[in-house]
């Protein structure tokens, strides 16, 4: 007989002193100053993914690692060939960043889990927690490195890509982790679409929204695709601080037009109620050559456009490529886009969204439906075909920063939800 919404309830806030002490332990492998940093393949996801594995066996887990050392943790259901039930985020960050951003998610799976083992309850299919390699695309600037290659789907020439940091070669840094290169790069795939009923992912949000609401959880409608230029160089021409107005080619004006463009276009967009966001996450001149008495020949930035609808944003891609013509031919410069990467679009699918609301409700939880406006694995398992969807928790500070403040209450409940849906689509 499933359990009551009071036994469930009562399952998971139980371990609420063991939630504190992971994360706690988490926080302190990983410190760097105010914050924490679990680069992606290297030694803080790596001692993530360490301790992460050792609790899960503690609890009587299978564990197993994959070709690109994604983490799987299952609780054995009664007929091992079923589909299986899926939740999981990722354990590594962006340097100095916040201690739950994909934590949570991570430990919320295995916090669900737990609570059908203390329930005494067998689940029908497996349940398996997954802990994901390589979210972060701020280290190699590509999405979804480890889901991607679990999917077998990661982009060719992916290997090849560099660490910001380090200069170093994804490959390299993931055979440093015990990843089978060569399986990566022929394709090989963990996981099948087919052989997952459903995928659920448990964050914190990632805008104050729930804060606002004054509502602990939120269940996800969908997350945003994007198109991405890392490396766009503007290119001008070096001249003397004291140089007229109507000969300048000057890189740093062109650029600053063209962030103030993007920035109108959005303001159109959310006046014709169509969502989007874009980020100009670096913006530089080149120190070897920018001086305080020269106007600037030469400036590099990073873009992110980001929207809810495939057709919405080739339309924004349109309109960045326009915006880059025109200003160059304006400003007398020229605008190098560079390389592009992409994710797709994914909605949350309406069922999976129709039944974590309804274990909210039959648990008393508050929740708000919610857009999430960062990129998450979640779209790597959507686009694949496996019925997906997200949980967020509130967070009053963001995330990508060390004052992410999720606190383990709001955390717990989102987790109940994540369990009430586990033992509705599991428990007979």
């Amino acid at each position: 007989m499933p359990p009551t919404a009071l036994q469930i309830r009562e399952a998971v806030m139980s371990q609420k002193p063991d939630v504190a002490t992971l994360f706690d332990a988490l926080r302190a492998g990983s410190r760097d100053g105010e914050g924490i940093t679990r680069d992606t393949y290297g030694p803080g996801e790596q001692f993530a993914h360490q301790l992460i594995a050792a609790h899960a066996i503690a609890i009587g887990l299978e564990t197993r690692r994959d070709h690109a050392g994604n983490l799987f943790m299952a609780l054995a259901g009664k007929n091992r060939s079923a589909p299986c039930l899926m939740t999981g985020s990722h354990l590594d960050s962006v340097a100095n960043g916040g201690n739950f951003d994909g934590a949570a998610g991570v430990i919320a799976g295995l916090v669900a889990i737990r609570s059908l083992q203390r329930l005494g309850l067998q689940p029908d299919c497996d349940i398996t927690a997954i802990a994901i390699r390589a979210e972060e695309s701020v280290w190699f600037e590509v999405s979804y490195i480890g889901s991607r290659a679990a999917f077998g789907v990661l982009p060719a020439g992916a290997l090849e890509a560099r660490r910001v940091d380090t200069g170093r070669t994804l490959g390299e840094h993931m055979a440093e982790c015990g990843a089978d290169l060569d399986a990566v790069r022929e394709g090989a795939a963990s996981l099948d679409a087919k052989s997952i009923k459903a995928f659920v992912e448990l964050h914190i949000e990632q805008a104050p929204q729930l804060v606002e609401a004054s509502i602990p959880v939120a269940i996800g409608t969908g997350v945003p695709g994007n198109f991405r230029y890392p490396q766009v160089k503007i290119v001008g021409e070096y001249a003397h601080v004291g140089l007229p107005r109507r000969f300048r080619r000057d890189a740093v004006l062109a650029a600053s037009e063209f962030a103030l463009s993007l920035d109108d276009l959005w303001r159109k967009n959310d006046a014709a109620g169509r969502s989007m966001a874009f980020t100009i996450g670096r913006f530089h001149t080149d120190p070897k050559e920018h001086a305080l008495t020269k106007v600037a020949g030469e400036l590099t930035l990073s873009l992110d456009v980001r929207a809810y609808d495939k057709a919405h944003l080739r339309e924004l891609e349109g309109a960045v490529i326009d915006l880059a013509r025109d200003i160059g031919q304006r400003c007398g410069v020229r605008f190098e886009l560079g390389a592009r990467t992409s994710a797709d679009v994914a909605p949350s699918h309406p069922e999976v969204v129709a039944k974590l609301t309804t274990a909210a409700e039959a648990l008393a939880i508050a929740t708000m439906p919610l857009a999430s406006p960062a990129s998450h694995d979640t779209a790597t398992f959507t686009v694949a075909g496996v019925p997906s969807a997200m949980v967020f928790v509130r967070n009053a500070n963001g995330s990508h920063n060390p004052r992410e403040a999720m606190a383990i209450d709001d955390f717990l409940q989102g987790a109940a939800v994540l369990t009430g849906w586990l033992v509705a689509e599991a428990i007979s």
